[in-house]
């Protein structure tokens, strides 16, 4: 339970980060042509979680309780995109290249597909 917690409050702060992060951009570019502030998300959260994953996979610098609270509910709720980085780099890394591009490739195809059909779905109700 407790570590659900610490999830919990790392996501409450990403989540509010992402916010003020697209608010920011808005007020930047309006009206917005392009949508900066998920790329913005997206880039920050993966240097993050490149940078996190980095320092705590060889060491002891971060204890699991702040990994919890930084990787999985900080950047968890920033971005779930710097999640998908890091796993995708992890498997190149290690030298799983058709798994890399079997992850990249059915992230986009699902997960777009995903949209479609939920839009559909919505169009039914």
């Amino acid at each position: 339970m407790k570590n659900a917690l610490v999830v919990g409050l790392g996501g409450f702060f990403g989540c509010i980060a992402r916010y003020l992060t697209g608010v920011v951009v808005l007020r930047l570019f309006d009206p917005p042509v392009f949508p900066y502030a998920t790329l913005i998300v997206n880039v920050v959260g993966c240097l993050l979680i490149g940078l996190l994953g980095g320092l705590t996979e060889d060491t002891r610098l971060i204890s699991p309780e702040i990994q919890l609270f930084l990787i999985v509910g900080l950047l968890g709720g920033f971005t779930t995109y710097s999640a998908f980085g890091y796993q995708t780099w992890t498997l190149t890394r290690d030298g799983q290249m058709l798994l890399a591009v079997l992850n990249v490739s059915a992230h986009i195809i699902l997960g777009l597909g995903a949209v479609w059909l939920g839009a559909l779905i919505a169009k039914q109700i």
